[in-house]
């Protein structure tokens, strides 16, 4: 009888603990950062559009330093990149200060910029890193396991923004009617509140530095091991413009890197502007927030059930299947009004839960070893989608009303044609395994 192969060996067990962390420290900064865009709409007085703009810096970041981080790692190792990536968050993360200070949006926005700079870093390692620590045909179960982590790290920054900064805005205040009135009061009492506001959005993300300098610290002074992609390769080694060829030749590869941009872009409007669509039913934003946090553990929860289905049914095929669902959701989001709309819009999240890691592991799976630096690379740049697509959505939201029926519920078009990709991507990568 043909013994199982573990999904993590014990020899990488502690790296796989400690690289594991490294998903929840981004995807607390994912979450606690998405709020913050209804958040400044309101303390700024600036538009949904506008405001939108610092998921533009945010994934913009990731556009930018991805394919650096790629050829650092490549020169030097995994280790290396992520310490370099860790002090780069906790930079970004100090520079809340000066940008609080200051009072200006476009400094927030710079600062989630350069911090998003070391979780473009963090991200090109670790999700290849967490691939090679074991057996390839376990690889794509085990970045869904590490992924998991993911949203424990989201939870916990919704949770702060939810229970500590939210509420403590003084700029969300509302009336009887549920009705905001900063925008009414004088330019003296506006500059004080937004004095307040402003400190109680940065606490956070300099506690998150101080965080993030503690791991650096663990993770250099721990010894990590040598896997596959960093071992001697024989023979000839790739040159840069020799991987860049083999991967626009590899299909799975190149339609892999678009679906993770479209994910992305639905993934980020989704959480991002579920406090908006609540908004428009006359519900204030720290209440939207536990919304989703709902949703936020449903993805928690079918990332963990996903993980465990893939023992019994091909990845390719879940993805299709979560692709369907996350579709019909998104169907229910757009065209239903009121509470009901809104439960669609947090379902959503359950079907997404599988969707980043599982794209990401199809798509590396048959990528060369001395490709996969920088084949992670522009599955990490594919992260550009969040920052492209928010502020398209917040556009529309901005209209009020198209045809009669609310901007917001009509808005979400975009995310649905993303799922409507990502179900194409399953179903076309699951017939070409059949025919292997």
């Amino acid at each position: 009888m043909e013994q199982k192969k573990p999904l993590v060996p014990k020899k990488y067990l502690l790296t796989f603990v400690l690289i594991t962390s490294l998903f929840a420290l981004w995807g607390f900064a994912n979450d606690i950062t998405n709020p913050m865009v209804a958040s400044f709409q309101t303390v700024m007085e600036i538009s949904a559009a506008k405001a939108s703009m610092i998921q533009f810096a945010f994934y913009g970041g990731y556009a930018t330093m991805a394919i650096p981080a790629a050829l650092f790692i490549r020169k030097y190792s995994y280790k290396a990149g992520i310490l370099l990536g860790l002090g780069l968050y906790a930079l970004g993360a100090f520079l809340f200060i000066p940008a609080a200070a200051y009072q200006e949006f476009i400094f927030f926005c710079l600062s989630l910029y350069i911090l998003t700079f070391g979780l473009a870093f963090l991200e090109t390692t670790a999700n290849p890193f967490i691939l090679s620590l074991g057996d390839k045909e376990t690889s794509t179960r085990r970045l869904n396991m590490a992924q998991a982590f993911n949203p424990v790290g989201s939870l916990s920054g919704m949770a702060v923004a939810s229970f500590i900064v939210l509420p403590n805005l003084l700029s969300d205040r509302r009336d009887a009617s549920g009705q905001t009135f900063f925008h009414l009061l004088s330019d003296t009492e506006k500059a004080g509140i937004r004095l307040h506001d402003l400190a109680v959005i940065r606490d956070p993300y300099v506690a998150l530095g101080l965080v993030v300098l503690c791991v650096f610290v663990i993770i250099a002074i721990t010894k990590m091991p040598k896997v596959r992609e960093e071992q001697a390769i024989e023979g000839k080694i790739h040159t840069v413009k020799e991987t860049l060829a083999n991967l626009w030749n590899n299909k799975i590869y190149r339609n892999g890197v678009f679906t993770q941009m479209c994910y992305v872009a639905a993934q980020i409007m989704v959480w991002t502007f579920i406090i908006q669509y609540a908004d428009n039913l006359g519900i204030n934003k720290a209440t939207a927030q536990a919304y989703n946090i709902v949703a936020m553990s449903l993805s928690l929860s079918g990332r963990f059930i996903g993980t465990y289905i893939m023992k019994y049914i091909n990845t390719r095929k879940l993805l299709m299947i979560f692709g369907i669902g996350a579709s019909l959701c998104t169907f229910g989001t757009v065209c239903i009004e009121g509470m009901l709309g809104l439960y669609c819009l947090v379902l959503i999240s359950l079907f997404m839960s599988i969707m980043f890691p599982s794209i990401y592991g199809i798509a590396l799976e048959n990528v060369d070893a001395q490709d996969t630096k920088l084949g992670a690379a522009f599955l990490v740049m594919a992260i550009v989608g969040g920052a492209l697509m928010p502020p398209i959505q917040g556009f529309i939201i901005d209209m009020g009303e198209i045809g009669g029926f609310p901007a917001v519920n009509i808005s979400f078009i975009l995310p649905l044609i993303c799922f409507l990709v990502v179900m194409m991507y399953g179903y076309s990568c699951y017939k070409k395994s059949l025919i292997k």
